[in-house]
């Protein structure tokens, strides 16, 4: 029994990133809609540091259902809205690829605080890419990180589920799609 299911994990493993890389992906118009209001909110009450964000950056891109499976190699995917100045301006995907020691699924949320006006402009311009080195500030209940920007832009996230260890490099990738 031990061995089978020794055997059954890597199976286990890939349906899980199947399923996890998938979420959010088939969300839009008024599903997505209500995830940002109630992920927003959420975060307008909990997490005062990033509140005043929403109303101080230029705009942002918010990701209420991002999903992440990974068995050495992850993907993560989700999709969102994105802001200019408080109005809803399109929408956006996520696609995250990493490789290295992990281990696990995870649901997150993700923002992505835009400073300025060009900062903007660059996600909007197309195929916009974070590095593997860009640092987000990882909300959690009871813990208020300061939130910077780095080459214009603040990235943002709280754990929503699932439990995943390790070590990874990897990038995301973001595609905008005017209203």
């Amino acid at each position: 029994m031990k061995n089978l299911s020794q055997k059954m994990l890597p199976v286990f493993l890939f349906l899980l990133f199947v399923g996890l890389a998938g979420c959010g992906s088939g969300k839009t118009g008024d599903d997505l809609m209500n995830d940002v209001r109630e992920e927003r909110e959420m975060i307008r009450e909990k997490y005062p540091n990033a509140a005043r964000m929403f109303d101080e950056a230029q705009g942002y891109a918010i990701f209420p259902n991002v999903g992440k499976g990974a068995y050495i190699v992850g993907g993560a995917s989700g999709n969102g809205a994105v802001y200019e100045n408080g109005r809803h301006i399109g929408y956006a995907d996520l696609k995250q690829v990493d490789v290295g020691f992990q281990l696990g699924g995870k649901a997150f949320v993700e923002i992505l605080f835009f400073e300025s006006a060009s900062a903007l402009q660059r996600f909007k311009d197309g195929n916009f890419e974070l590095s593997a080195n860009a640092s987000a500030v990882l909300l959690d209940e009871g813990v208020s990180g300061d939130i910077e920007f780095q080459d214009g832009i603040a990235i943002v996230t709280v754990p929503k589920a699932g439990a995943m260890a390790g070590i990874s490099v990897g990038g995301q990738k973001f595609d905008f799609r005017p209203l």
